[in-house]
């Protein structure tokens, strides 16, 4: 019966090029990092730790799903949008690009620089479900931790569809650069450093979502300031959404806490060691090698998300998680616990360094704008 099987497309595209060729080098090179990545450590935790995970599923399915909002209870991108339905759908066209006309250019880079990170969301499905203990072994798994996961990404993928149509109608924008440049990015991936290691991962979540709460909400804020209210509110529902899904992580990492703080501390000392990688750290567009660095100037230099967000973010966790009052553990937990609480106070040192670089860095061109300069 199997020798009746059709050979699979991916074999097909396999046998396109004969191994070693030049044009399968090429294709491998364009989705590697543009940039040199660390080497990534895998399946760093104990396999013990696994049953942690396993036996905290009725705890998620009452401390994790709650979270979730009902599909029909959630708002939709067609709500904030033109509709193209109506009779009136170009004159809604024209009063979104009246409304965006006088924004300047370097908030649109920042803009797209938030959606093309909302649309690499394939990436952060893959990297969660590479967690050992948590991730949706089948596909569609019933486990508390594989739903959590499902639901997260279906409710995240909102974000991008939106921002993406907004910016399309806008006018003002190069969609096509844009569209090469989430491409790129989600062939090739992300390197958080997680190692498929769950204590890890919910840690980099509770910063990364919280990173993007506060990213939106100053997006909409200076939006609110250039006079496009309706993309304030936009970016205000988006933050809101991202606040829910901090809640959910920075509890889970609570609930770690409580039943192994020692591990738990370890790893949140492995990840700040490490520092967190922003989920578009390998963000190419094709002609810049640096254009994640490049845009980073930007949002520093607009107040969108700065050095001293990173401190705030950590402090913020700190506190949450009552790292300072841990008590019990071991030595090497205790140094850990050190390390992190006295963090902060070092970010902050080179706050003014990084802020007055993104002040004098000079202004480079980018595609997404036309090759406009900022």
């Amino acid at each position: 019966m199997a020798n009746l099987r059709s050979p699979s497309p991916k074999f097909f595209m396999a046998s396109t090029f004969s191994s070693g060729s030049k044009e399968v080098e090429n294709l491998k090179k364009q989705f590697s990092s543009p940039r040199e990545v660390q080497m990534q450590v895998s399946h760093s935790m104990p396999p013990e730790k696994i049953e942690i995970f396993k036996s905290l599923d009725d705890w998620a399915e009452q401390n994790v799903l709650l979270h979730l909002k009902p599909v029909e209870k959630c708002w939709q991108p067609q709500d904030f949008l033109p509709n193209p339905a109506s009779d009136g759908f170009e004159e809604q066209v024209k009063e979104l690009r009246e409304r965006t006309k006088e924004v300047p250019d370097e908030y649109f880079v920042v803009l797209v620089g938030d959606m093309i990170t909302e649309e690499a969301l394939p990436t952060y499905q893959t990297t969660m479900n590479n967690l050992d203990g948590v991730r949706d072994e089948t596909g569609n798994s019933p486990s508390s931790w594989a739903v959590w996961t499902r639901a997260w990404t279906a409710e995240e993928n909102r974000h991008g569809d939106l921002l993406n149509k907004y910016l399309y109608l806008s006018g003002r924008v190069d969609m096509r650069q844009i569209e090469k440049t989430i491409q790129y990015l989600i062939g090739s991936g992300m390197n958080p450093q997680m190692e498929n290691n769950p204590y890890l991962g919910f840690i980099y979540t509770s910063f990364q979502e919280r990173a993007t709460f506060i990213t939106h909400g100053n997006t909409g804020r200076l939006a609110k300031e250039h006079g496009d209210l309706k993309l304030a509110q936009i970016c205000g529902i988006i933050a809101a959404d991202e606040k829910r899904h901090e809640t959910v992580y920075t509890k889970i990492v609570e609930k770690l806490f409580e039943i192994d703080p020692n591990d738990t501390i370890l790893a949140f000392e492995d990840m700040m060691r490490k520092r967190i990688a922003m989920p578009a750290h390998l963000m190419c567009d094709g002609r810049d090698d640096n254009l994640f660095q490049h845009f980073s100037v930007v949002a520093q230099r607009l107040g969108v998300y700065t050095a001293r967000d990173y401190a705030d973010i950590l402090e913020h966790l700190i506190k949450r998680w009552n790292v300072a009052d841990l008590t019990g553990l071991s030595v090497r937990g205790q140094e850990a616990q050190h390390y992190v609480c006295q963090l902060p106070s070092k970010i902050r040192r080179i706050e003014e360094r990084a802020r007055g670089r993104a002040k004098e860095g000079p202004a480079v061109p980018f595609s997404w704008i036309s090759d406009r300069k900022v």
